[in-house]
């Protein structure tokens, strides 16, 4: 279908599309699914009982993507929607999903994203999401993603997920268990300015022997903005976790970290990090050597620490 500039240009920022993507894809465009394709080992259904699609992927698909877009481009729309993904045992796919608004209105745009990832034994699913929010209005652009998996034996999850900016509330679900011999992987980059508020929860258990999560937060806080970090692990088997929230926090901003680590069994080895401070003078004072304005230079560091 044909989009504006504008909505072309979100798309590049949120899923790095240029043009249609080859393989299965599902664009949701102000709360409808407008453009939709499956493959031969991809089947995307759209659901009969609430707004949203199944991602269906036969078992032994290798080197395939999926390319699941939102955007909302009215003022005072609000977006439900249910996406479920069955990834069959042994495929190893690549799933890129993000949501752009585009407010210029008064009133408040938001999307809520309710994703349910299902992985087969010996699954492998790399799942990349990214948020921004952009337009001049005064009305709010508000994402609260909500996402849960199930693992099974040996199965692998990695999500990489990034809040760009723009975006004026979140608030960012995370959870699910792991069976025998699986592992997540969790990384999200936040950034936050002006009234700004961005809060994550996450709240994985291990059950299974020898399964592992790690979950990193990496954020900057600027302005009068507001961050809180929850994290749980519970280690109910033979198992190991750990969790990582490091936080740049500058002017006004407060960044809140909890870290929760559960032992359930005894040899469950579970480990929690959490590290909050300003840019150190040094890195600054080293970068303005080298001709750059502290403003200059502060967004070098703030650049490398979100990479």
């Amino acid at each position: 279908m044909e989009l504006d500039k504008i909505a072309r240009d979100m798309l590049v920022t949120i899923a790095d599309l240029h043009k249609v993507p080859e393989g299965a894809y599902n664009l949701r465009l102000n709360g409808k699914g407008v453009d939709r394709k499956s493959s031969a080992n991809i089947d995307i259904v759209p659901k009969k009982d609430k707004p949203g699609i199944d991602i269906i992927i036969k078992p032994g698909t290798k080197n395939e993507s999926v390319h699941i877009p939102v955007l909302l481009m009215e003022s005072g729309l609000s977006d439900m929607v249910y996406n479920d993904f069955f990834v069959g045992s042994n495929a190893d796919v690549t799933i890129i999903a993000g949501c752009g608004i585009h407010n210029c209105g008064d009133q408040d745009s938001s999307h809520n994203g309710i994703h349910s990832f299902h992985l087969e034994s010996g699954a492998k699913v790399k799942y990349v999401e990214k948020h921004y929010g952009e337009g001049d209005g005064n009305g709010k652009k508000i994402l609260n993603p909500e996402t849960y998996f199930q693992l099974g034996e040996n199965a692998f999850l990695e999500m990489e997920t990034t809040q760009i900016k723009g975006v004026d509330s979140t608030e960012r679900k995370t959870g699910g268990s792991l069976s025998n011999g699986a592992k997540v992987v969790i990384t999200e980059k936040i950034m936050t300015h002006g009234k700004q508020f961005a809060k994550t929860l996450f709240e994985v258990n291990l059950d299974g022997e020898h399964s592992s999560a790690n979950v990193i937060s990496r954020s900057v806080a600027k302005d009068s903005s507001r961050q809180e970090f929850v994290a749980s692990i519970k280690g109910n088997a033979p198992c190991y976790g750990h969790s990582e929230c490091d936080a740049i926090i500058m002017d006004k901003a407060v960044v809140t970290a909890i870290p929760k680590i559960e032992a359930n069994n005894i040899d469950a080895q579970l480990v929690h990090e959490a590290v909050i401070g300003r840019i150190a003078g040094e890195q600054l004072d080293k970068l303005m050597t080298l001709g750059l304005t502290e403003k200059e230079a502060e967004e070098q560091i703030i650049a490398g620490f979100l990479k």
